[in-house]
């Protein structure tokens, strides 16, 4: 038998052996400690790594939005700068073709007259009638009656012949301002313009000699014995 074997159970036990099962319980324990704290930093890592992810995944799904967003607002601004340019050239146009034809019109009333010059005319013939109503000599019974009368009928339509010119001109002349197009101005255009420009040069011509007499002179009254 050992002697150091106690035969009491209620002996203490060899101080050690007690040390010896201390240090193997410690190191039981400082492994056990080391297995849950490698656990708990795989589980934290995993964690961080889980988080990382799901931030990774909420940017790159905010930035897709952003950038189709700012892709859909750069088509938006591109679709209306290209309707905005669109509708300037389609005025443009609109504004030439119509002033093509108000020249060609105003060319014409200059040549055949208007509503407006037979009022003067007719105006200045009841003037005149008046003024001589009391006496006068033939010479100024033309002058007052007939004379003013076609001046003011000249004058009348040298100021649509006028018109028609410059009108003309703008139509002609209203693709290099402004806008540039792409497109050229439309044949019928250019034409119908040019035709008004011929008319109000015409009729300018016309009425500056119809009003100084130098086309037909006004009758002259004879002298009689």
């Amino acid at each position: 038998m050992n002697p150091r074997t106690p035969t009491d159970p209620t002996a203490p036990a060899d101080p050690e052996a007690s040390e010896v099962s201390a240090a193997a319980d410690a190191s039981d324990a400082s492994d056990a400690a080391d297995v849950s704290g490698a656990s708990g930093a795989e589980e934290i890592v995993a964690e961080k790594a889980a988080a990382s992810d799901t931030s990774y995944d909420l940017t790159k799904a905010t930035g897709d939005a952003v950038t189709e967003g700012e892709g859909e607002d750069g088509a938006e601004d591109e679709d209306l700068d290209g309707l905005d340019d669109d509708s300037a050239k389609e005025t443009s146009g609109l504004g030439a073709a119509a002033a093509a034809v108000v020249a060609a019109g105003l060319g014409v009333v200059a040549l055949t007259g208007s509503w407006t010059g037979k009022v003067a005319a007719e105006r200045e013939t009841l003037i005149g009638q008046i003024k001589t109503s009391g006496g006068g000599t033939a010479a100024q019974q033309i002058s007052e009656i007939y004379g003013d009368a076609w001046h003011s009928t000249a004058l009348v339509n040298g100021l649509f012949a006028l018109l028609a010119l410059l009108v003309g001109i703008f139509a002609l002349v209203r693709p290099a301002f402004g806008v540039p197009s792409a497109q050229p101005q439309p044949g019928w255009v250019r034409a119908v313009a040019t035709a008004g420009i011929a008319l109000g040069v015409l009729g300018l011509l016309l009425s500056v000699g119809m009003y100084f007499d130098l086309i037909v002179a006004l009758p002259t009254a004879t002298a009689t014995q």
